[in-house]
């Protein structure tokens, strides 16, 4: 016993570097959260190159975490570290949705891949609102390339078939996408239908109206 007093010191200091890092942890995930909700609502205003800006730096924090935590996968995947990066690879992917760009790549990111397919379906749910957007502004061509690029990444989310504890409820994430795509289709539709309505009311009243002859006595 007389090694005792050493082991619980040894431990007393391994878990507190331990307390530490996760609490570093847990103040950049909330920091990173409120930074990609910021370059999210920048981008809705239009606001790109801030969005850009906002998220380059997001992407360095990300990095500086990741190497602070190297040593500590507990820590890492604990889930609100998980969490955070999933707010950022929605964020970078809406950037790729909304301007019609490749997607980023998830260890250009710096997220794993069960992180970076929740905010890939989220970005996709959030493209509904740039959508809804469109449709205001009576671009309908973007509000149908929008909804089908959701679509498509709705259709190859849900070829992704393993356990939630592998995908991190990626399936669950896929069913809040598919009421969302769907809902949105039919607001597309119905505009497009209204669209169409319109214009064939307009050529028929350019059409000029042919009165019957009259015979003469």
């Amino acid at each position: 016993m007389e090694n005792l007093n050493a082991i619980i010191g040894e431990a007393g200091a391994s878990l507190d570097k331990t307390y530490q890092v996760r609490e570093s942890a847990l103040a950049h995930g909330r920091a990173l959260t409120r930074t990609c909700a910021n370059a999210i609502r920048a981008m809705h205003r239009g606001e790109f190159a801030e969005a850009r800006t906002t998220l380059n730096v997001a992407r360095q924090e990300t990095a500086a975490m990741t190497t602070v935590l190297h040593d500590h996968p507990e820590v890492f995947f604990a889930g609100y570290v998980q969490d955070a990066h999933k707010e950022l690879a929605e964020a970078e992917c809406l950037m790729a949705l909304l301007q019609n760009t490749l997607l980023p790549e998830p260890s250009e990111i710096g997220v794993a891949f069960p992180a970076y397919l929740n905010g890939l379906a989220e970005a996709a749910s959030e493209g509904r609102r740039s959508a809804l957007d469109s449709l205001r502004r009576g671009d309908l061509e973007r509000a149908e390339r929008l909804l089908g690029k959701m679509d498509d990444i709705l259709s190859v989310l849900t070829t992704i078939d393993y356990p939630d504890a592998v995908t991190s409820g990626l399936r669950r994430t896929c069913d809040s996408l598919r009421a969302v795509v769907e809902r949105t289709r039919g607001d597309v539709t119905l505009a497009v239908l209204h669209n169409n309505l319109l214009q064939s009311l307009r050529q028929t009243s350019e059409v000029p109206m042919m009165l019957p002859e009259v015979e003469s006595d």
